[in-house]
């Protein structure tokens, strides 16, 4: 007999997976940056975690496969930036079309060039330059899944398929 996936049929256009990186739990911006996501979706199920290696290499798998064009070794800062540090997952939930709406949010990946009124923007304290002058990935406090199928991805990686009753919602808030 067939196992039915508890997955199949989620509507992954409205959920996002949220990472608070490294430098935003450092820096003590956790609930201030998560209320700022408030408006677009509701941020459910946080949780902290120690990141392992192969979380942070399948969660950034993208800078992996293109590394040859980045300045620094993109392995070896993934590495040392997370894998054994604390970050604080969460799961936002909101009208179709939210992880597109939390990205919109963030701003440009580069905090110096973010559009003010944007997380990045407002709240970010380094750059591209200063981090390619240290040879090192850019800090710039929190990930959203870019997509449906980034959600997909991102929650099997931060919170686990077997964690599927996280995605059940008692009552339609938006």
């Amino acid at each position: 007999m067939q196992q039915q996936n508890p997955l199949q049929g989620v509507d992954w256009s409205r959920w996002s997976v949220v990472l608070l990186k490294p430098d935003c739990l450092r820096r003590g911006l956790g609930d201030q940056v998560l209320a700022r996501l408030e408006p677009i979706a509701r941020v459910l199920h946080r949780r902290q975690v120690v990141v392992a290696d192969w979380q942070i290499h399948v969660h950034y798998w993208d800078l992996l496969v293109m590394r040859d064009r980045f300045e620094v070794d993109v392995p070896g800062c993934l590495r040392a930036t997370y894998v054994g540090q604390r970050v604080e997952v969460a799961l936002a939930h909101g009208e179709p079309g939210t992880p597109e709406r939390l990205r919109d949010l963030l701003g440009h990946f580069d905090p110096s060039q973010a559009e003010p009124g944007t997380i990045r923007a407002d709240l970010g304290i380094d750059s591209l330059a200063a981090a390619r002058a240290q040879r090192r990935l850019v800090e710039n406090l929190i990930h959203t899944s870019d997509d449906r199928r980034a959600v997909r991805r991102d929650f099997g990686t931060w919170f686990g398929d077997d964690q599927h009753q996280l995605l059940e919602i008692k009552e339609d808030h938006r």
